[in-house]
């Protein structure tokens, strides 16, 4: 698989790579395989909502509001 990248994309690449101590290829290696670890995460997570509204079970929207601000709050 080839990947291509701007130029401007490539100059941030080499500069975290740098920063980082890697090579460009390892990093962009590391960062896509993290990308779809959190992507399947997510995916997972989302198909256990809707699992879980197909059955019904559902909080109201004040709850979930209840919910969000507390987490927003620590």
């Amino acid at each position: 698989m080839e990947v291509h990248f701007t130029p401007e994309q490539e100059t941030k690449i080499s500069q975290i790579a740098n920063q980082t101590g890697t090579i460009p290829e390892r990093l962009v290696t590391s960062v896509v395989s993290r990308y779809l670890d959190e992507e399947a995460l997510f995916l997972a997570a989302v198909e256990r909502g809707l699992a879980a509204a197909g059955r019904g079970e559902f909080i109201e929207e004040e709850e979930m509001d209840a919910r969000l601000e507390s987490m927003f709050r620590t």
